[in-house]
């Protein structure tokens, strides 16, 4: 007999003869097909119509052209899915059997042989059903009927005396942004979108295991390790942590145990910038007669956070403290980053997470129109130091309060906190994005004429699920010291004066306001956990937007498909006359309207950061894409960074030095957000000419004077560097350096935006040091230096001082590298 088929039949029989094993049967052979029609098609498992209706042909990818349009038909039918797998009488054997659906969007009936096990009615619940009685030897159908999504919630919307805004979404428990938005398209998905499972097991099951961090010191930390059991009969078993072994008492039917562990002279799980996020290994097992009946295996990190909001004189903070020290919060919101989410593979998410550990971040919002995301997300977030404020997925509508609707978000919530709460990674639980917000400042009840009692019962409903039922589930399922809940984000609308004085702080008066980037200097808030401005994608995404050779023109109705922002393009090309020339060449357009989201977000971040510690947070949006499409991300659906990330992670460094010019005096600052200390530094400041010719040095000596946190260096006036007449031609270098001499950090300064620099044609030369490196030199200023290429630089869109080199990698060799710089589109 071949060996590979030995072992095989081993592992089966090893598995059969288990307390406990698993059959995955997403790995059957699944079939779809319209519930009006008999034809089954081949699917797959996890996966979702769509992408189905794509493998067999039937619609167009609707990520390109104008396809999107003309899938639209798929959100209003039925979808049955079905398949067939074999049981064996030693199967059978086991006292139980639980068919487990991690995930199933969103109607559903359930059918196995012909009967109706349940009817579900949420994407983001796990559903487990007992089928021991109801299984057979041999073959068994299993079949997942899917009902419409939008024609059941446009009836349950029907049962409401009042018009809900963006109906028929917040009544079904789905991903919200499926429904389209001002970055994604609308793909109403149904499907089995995660594992099928089917779990055999005798005489007792862990059903989940918390682990609660009872105190920290340096020589210990003391431990509880919570499991829920369900046992068949009572009587003594062993329970293990890492082998150490514990006798406990199981009563027949549910139990919740509570065992003490101790790890000694532990290393702290720290965010990212502040060392390394250290993580711990705990396997836990339930044995009876030296057999293991049920295992789990944690990973888990050892770490104190707190949510600070002690009132001062200037209204109520609102920050973070890990380990005991205030932590300056650099970081952005995530989307989904595919609207087909089945699609996004372990892979996309450890490199949209390592590239956010690379931009310097150290928090991540999840936003609550998406998904919980797949655990791989939260273990990429543990092992880079990248804390989460996770959102329930509720956004920006109203939502109802009905008995059914309450009780599915409880049982969400606790589905949602057993799969999550011990990851090290997660900060804040957060209720909803934006709806306090929509209720408040949205003007919906003018617009859909609600009456008095309409808009009390929004407000009654709103409280019932957010400040009753999620944080009544959160205290229920979560121990303490994880329980860290807020609301709604934001939690004052950015038109109140209180939303830079206390709380976290949306603020769209860029963009949505049409306000210059300067407005973020005068409107800083405690903590900015949304604020962004579109730009382009890169070229390849662009491309990626045709199916056939593109026609690279902003005209080109398949571009403006995928502008989902009705007047995007309007604004985007509104604040680029104001501070850069407008290029008419679609490729040099591309590349400022990335330059000009940088520069807003630039403006954004620095202001906030000068303010420290009255903002102690800055969490721009977006980091990704869940479609080719023009938006406010850093990172374009391919995986490139625009000049926007670039940006970001010059300006999170741990130490920067930022400057700011008001009424003739240039401020400078020192910023340093790592827990060590700089003494004595000192600042050296070159005026220069684009030629690289100095005007002038000067040394700001700052000895006996401490970076810890937030430095201000001197306010001399703009006159002491350069005259009126070298504004448009020089510019300030700034280096920040120790006592030694030791250059900490450096930046640069220009006296006047973009379009007005009298820039001089730059000599870029490019010398090849290896396969995968190169160096680019210059003779003057190489303004936004713009590497091109199918590959990834490990710098690009910056500034190439005069009569100076910078050393790139590359991801992968190019024959050729391709520059432009702003010079060629001021003279184009």
């Amino acid at each position: 007999m071949n060996k590979t088929i030995l072992l095989a039949l081993l592992l089966i029989q090893i598995l059969i003869n288990a307390q406990f094993s698993e059959r995955n049967l997403s790995s059957e052979k699944w079939q779809f097909k319209n519930y009006k029609e008999n034809k089954w098609l081949t699917a797959s498992v996890p996966g979702t119509v769509h992408l189905d209706l794509m493998n067999n042909k039937l619609i167009p990818d609707p990520y390109k052209d104008e396809n999107e349009k003309k899938v639209q038909w798929v959100e209003n039918e039925d979808w049955d899915y079905q398949t067939v797998f074999k049981i064996s009488a030693k199967e059978l054997e086991n006292q139980n059997a639980d068919l487990v659906f991690h995930g199933l969007d969103t109607f559903s009936e359930i059918y196995l042989n012909g009967k109706l096990l349940k009817k579900t009615d949420n994407m983001f619940r796990t559903w487990k059903i007992p089928v021991k009685n109801d299984l057979k030897i041999g073959n068994n159908i299993l079949q997942i009927k899917f009902k419409s999504s939008v024609n059941i919630g446009k009836e349950l919307a029907k049962k409401v005396p009042f018009t809900v805004p963006e109906s028929p979404r917040s009544f079904v428990r789905k991903a919200q942004y499926q429904f389209g938005w001002d970055w994604g398209p609308r793909l109403v998905t149904a499907g089995i979108w995660k594992d099928v499972k089917l779990n055999f097991w005798n005489q007792a099951k862990m059903e989940n295991v918390k682990v609660e961090q009872k105190n920290l010191t340096e020589q210990t930390a003391n431990l509880n390790i919570h499991a829920q059991i369900f046992a068949e009969q009572s009587g003594k078993y062993s329970f293990l942590i890492n082998n150490e072994t514990r006798d406990v008492f199981l009563q027949q039917g549910l139990n919740k145990i509570s065992i003490p562990f101790q790890i000694t002279n532990p290393n702290l799980w720290q965010p990212n910038g502040w060392g390394e996020p250290t993580l711990y290994d705990l396997k836990v097992s339930l044995k009876k007669d030296s057999k293991t009946l049920s295992s789990k295996s944690e990973r888990i990190g050892l770490r104190t956070i707190e949510l600070i909001q002690e009132k001062d004189e200037k209204g109520k903070p609102f920050y973070f403290k890990v380990n005991g020290n205030p932590m300056y919060a650099k970081g952005t919101n995530w989307i989904p980053s595919d609207s087909f989410t089945p699609r996004i593979t372990k892979e996309k998410y450890q490199k949209l997470i390592k590239d956010c550990k690379d931009a310097n971040m150290n928090m991540i919002r999840v936003w609550g129109g998406g998904i919980y995301e797949d655990d791989e997300f939260y273990k990429a977030c543990d092992e880079n130091g990248i804390l989460v404020w996770q959102d329930f997925m509720f956004a920006g509508s109203f939502y109802p309060s009905d008995e059914d609707f309450l009780n599915n978000v409880k049982e969400e919530v606790k589905d949602q906190v057993d799969r999550l709460q011990n990851h090290p990674s997660i900060a804040l639980w957060c209720g909803n994005n934006e709806i306090d917000e929509a209720i408040v400042n949205w003007g919906y009840q003018k617009q859909f004429k609600y009456s008095k009692e309409d808009s009390l019962q929004v407000w009654k409903d709103y409280k019932k699920v957010f400040h009753e039922v999620i944080p009544n589930a959160l205290k229920e399922n979560l121990t303490s010291e994880k329980n860290i809940y807020w609301p709604t984000s934001p939690s004052i609308g950015w038109g109140h004066k209180e939303s830079l004085t206390e709380g976290d702080s949306h603020y769209w008066g860029v963009w949505w306001g049409e306000f210059p980037f300067e407005i973020y200097n005068e409107k800083v808030p405690r903590f900015a956990s949304e604020y962004g401005f579109q730009g382009m994608p890169s070229l390849e995404a662009v491309k990626s937007m045709f199916s056939e050779t593109p026609d690279l023109s902003l005209e080109n109705p398949i571009v403006k498909a995928h502008e989902k922002n009705a007047r995007g393009f309007h604004i985007i090309n509104e604040y680029m006359k104001r501070d850069y020339v407008v290029p008419k060449d679609f490729v040099k357009y591309n590349y400022v309207s990335q330059l000009l989201q940088a520069r807003g977000m630039q403006v954004a971040i620095e202001a906030h950061r000068r303010a420290k510690p009255y903002n102690m947070g800055t969490l721009y949006w977006q980091l990704n894409d869940c479609w080719p499409v023009i938006s406010w991300s850093s990172i374009d659906y391919l995986g490139n960074w625009k000049a926007l990330h670039y940006q970001v992670k010059r300006s999170f460094e741990n130490q920067v030095i930022l400057t700011e010019e008001k009424e003739g005096v240039l401020n400078f600052y020192a910023i340093n957000d790592e827990l060590k200390k700089f003494e004595d530094v000192s600042l050296i400041v070159y005026a220069k000419k684009f030629n690289g010719d100095i005007i002038v040095r000067r040394t700001t000596d700052c000895k006996r004077r401490v970076l810890n946190g937030i430095l201000k260096l001197a306010s001399p006036k703009t006159s002491f560097f350069i005259t009126e007449s070298e504004r448009d031609n020089s510019f300030l270098n700034l280096i920040l350096v120790d006592k030694k001499g030791n250059k900490i950090t450096e930046s640069i300064h220009f006296f006047v935006k973009p379009k007005d620099l009298k820039l001089t044609k730059p000599n870029i030369k490019i010398k090849k040091i290896s396969a995968t490196e190169i160096e680019i030199s210059t003779d003057v200023l190489a303004k936004d230096v713009y590497l091109m290429g199918d590959t990834h630089f490990s710098d690009n869109f910056f500034d190439l001082l005069p009569k100076t080199s910078k050393k790139i990698t590359l991801s992968k060799p190019l024959k050729s590298v391709e520059v432009m710089t702003l010079w060629d589109t001021i003279n184009e």
